[in-house]
């Protein structure tokens, strides 16, 4: 890896902010795919999977879920606890996985395919 200045350090952590909130999407509906998850969950999915790099607050994580909720691409189930309010238990609809595959296979895959990103020549 490169060594960076202090200002390229900089711009580099500012432009891995702004990737890693357009990229929590990505990693919700990742994390629901394997089956259904409460929040916790979800969020302790994404760490392990990112090894820490993407996250986001409670409020941030229950507004996209809501969205998504709202937008048919997931559901959610009420599950008791011992403690408290019962709680929400996420799932991928049959849209959100069949979006989530699409998204997958138009943007993920096509991008992993690409020889400038594995660090190929083409001069």
């Amino acid at each position: 890896m490169n060594k960076l200045t202090t200002y390229e350090q900089q711009l580099l952590q500012g432009w891995e902010e702004i990737y890693k909130r357009g990229q929590l999407t990505l990693w919700i509906f990742l994390a629901l795919q394997d089956g259904p998850k409460h929040m916790a969950a979800i969020k302790e999915h994404i760490k392990i999977q990112t090894n820490g790099t993407v996250g986001a607050d409670d409020q941030s994580m229950y507004r996209a879920l809501r969205r998504y909720y709202e937008t048919e691409l997931v559901t959610y189930s009420k599950s008791a606890t011992l403690n408290g309010p019962d709680r929400k238990v996420y799932e991928l609809t049959s849209t959100g996985q069949n979006v989530l595959k699409s998204f997958i296979e138009r943007n993920v895959k096509a991008l992993l395919n690409q020889d400038f990103i594995k660090g190929e020549s083409h001069e």
